[in-house]
């Protein structure tokens, strides 16, 4: 995809040359209102801009967009005015600017230059909304109709320098090119993205960055090392596979941290096979990997001043002569024992033997996502993300997931269901004898595997991961980047506050 270029202007909106100007609008207290950013552009309609919206129906909904001609009150010949919804307290919020930015960036689709009035309000969230409503995955079509917008001017806040200005876009612009990475690996097909190939793509995202490390471990080292449950999952494809390890090194890193990333390039559910419908969607079940490679490929930009390692186990999941088979007990790096009762809970499996190699490093804190459960989505739908772990490390990744915009929840890990994953077999069993708290059950298995002593968080994103209704906001259909931007804000925050 050929992103917009960006610019910050502190230009009159009314007067600058360009296809369309874009302003905001809200549901005030007595009905449609205008943001304060959006003066200039109702000063050139005679004060009559919302009478004129009114008239056509707009009302300030969240996503609403409505195109009007200017009719020569602007020099650009097309207004947008987009929707943020309510305000809070008379104040419109960071994540009601980003997706108003993505509703309009959709509606810019083909033009060539588009000036913003949403940037003032919040530069950052119209950067990252603007970048990641555009964003288009055309690789495999013969035809990729309209681009996305060519160029949009970023009208700067009256408050800070240009200078300050500058900083926020670029990193801004880092973090929804982080997103847009991982939606590309995401949304690549199977037959194209599969345990070497994706290693290949992860080794070129971090080539050329200071500081950063790659390893790639083949199916001989894993055989070598003892990686039990990711050669177990890997063993019923013609495509075997892989561990990567990605180090980034920042300059006078304080605090190390751990992501892990489940990695299954395609799940099939092996012999525990899945039905046919919606297994399509299986092409995202590596959607924890792409985040965690492309979150320290960003902290690599950004240079954190951390030590950032990304873990991605990748194995397709696949019904062969050589799968492993329910009733199966495999032996995990580090020696612990599971009994495989149901081969479709599989990324617990490549995830434990990850977990346990990361906490050899000795992180200060391990994060770990993964479109882990389908209970994750009975519990909580397909927006909002379930956080499991260590009670005070969960709370903070679950808030900062919020506080950017990707929902996110507390869940707890009862300790009655702990006894539900006991063998007769082996240490552990990978799934209860029932349906009842999966995700959780999920979370208490891989908690098994996390080194005493390290703050730790799971993140299910089995739902918000993989959009497959019509874009909204800056969603579009398919991968969604899911949850790069909340594990960005956790790095932030440790670097800051450790």
């Amino acid at each position: 995809m050929t992103a917009p270029k960006l610019a910050i202007t502190d230009s009159d909106p009314s007067t600058t040359t360009a296809d369309v100007v874009v302003v905001g609008t809200i549901q005030g207290p007595d009905g449609l209102a205008l943001t304060g950013a959006a003066d200039a552009v109702d000063a050139a309609f005679d004060g009559g801009l919302l009478d004129v919206l009114g008239t056509v129906g707009a009302t300030g909904k969240a996503d609403e967009v409505v195109t009007l001609p200017t009719f020569g009150k602007l020099t650009a010949p097309v207004l947008i005015a987009v929707g943020l919804g309510k305000p809070t307290d008379g104040v419109v919020d960071e994540e009601q600017v980003r997706r108003a930015s993505g509703a309009a960036a959709r509606a810019l689709t083909g033009k060539k230059r588009a000036v913003t009035t949403l940037s003032a309000l919040h530069l950052g969230a119209a950067v990252e909304g603007t970048l990641l409503g555009a964003y288009q995955f055309t690789a495999y079509k013969s035809s990729n109709g309209d681009a996305p917008v060519a160029r949009v001017d970023l009208l700067a806040p009256a408050e800070g320098t240009t200078k300050a200005h500058r900083a926020v876009v670029k990193a801004s612009t880092a973090i929804a090119e982080a997103v847009t990475a991982t939606r590309d690996l995401i949304n690549t097909p199977p037959n194209d993205l599969f345990p070497a190939s994706f290693a290949e793509r992860a080794t070129a995202l971090a080539k050329g960055l200071d500081g950063v490390e790659v390893e790639v471990l083949d199916e001989k080292a894993l055989r070598k090392q003892g990686f039990g449950g990711i050669l177990g999952v890997g063993g019923g494809s013609a495509r075997p596979p892989r561990l990567v390890r990605i180090t980034y090194r920042g300059p006078k890193a304080a605090k190390k941290v751990a992501l892990v990333g489940k990695g299954i390039t395609f799940d099939t559910g092996g012999i525990s096979i899945k039905p046919a419908a919606g297994m399509d969607e299986m092409t995202s079940d590596m959607s924890g990997a792409a985040a965690v490679i492309a979150t320290v490929v960003l902290a690599a930009k950004l240079k954190y001043p951390l030590e950032v390692t990304a873990w991605a186990p990748l194995a397709e999941n696949m019904p062969s002569g050589t799968a492993y088979r329910p009733g199966d007990v495999l032996t995990m790096y580090g020696g612990k024992t599971v009994e495989v009762l149901n081969t479709d809970a599989e990324g617990r499996l490549v995830l434990s033997d990850a977990i346990v190699r990361a906490c050899e490093d000795g992180p200060d804190y391990l994060i770990e996502t993964s479109t882990l459960t389908g209970a994750q989505i009975v519990a909580l739908g397909k927006r909002t993300s379930g956080v499991m772990g260590s009670d005070e490390f969960r709370d903070r990744v679950a808030a900062l997931g919020r506080a950017v915009g990707e929902q996110a929840w507390a869940m707890p890990l009862p300790e009655e269901l702990r006894g539900d994953l006991d063998s007769r077999l082996a240490d552990i069993a990978n799934v209860a004898g029932h349906r009842f708290g999966g995700m959780l059950a999920a979370g208490l298995f891989l908690r098994e595997f996390v080194a005493e002593g390290v703050p730790w968080a799971h993140v299910d994103i089995a739902g918000p991961s993989y959009h497959t209704g019509a874009p909204y906001g800056y969603t579009t259909k398919g991968g969604t980047g899911v949850p790069v931007r909340t594990l960005a804000a956790v790095l932030a925050d440790i670097a800051a506050k450790g």
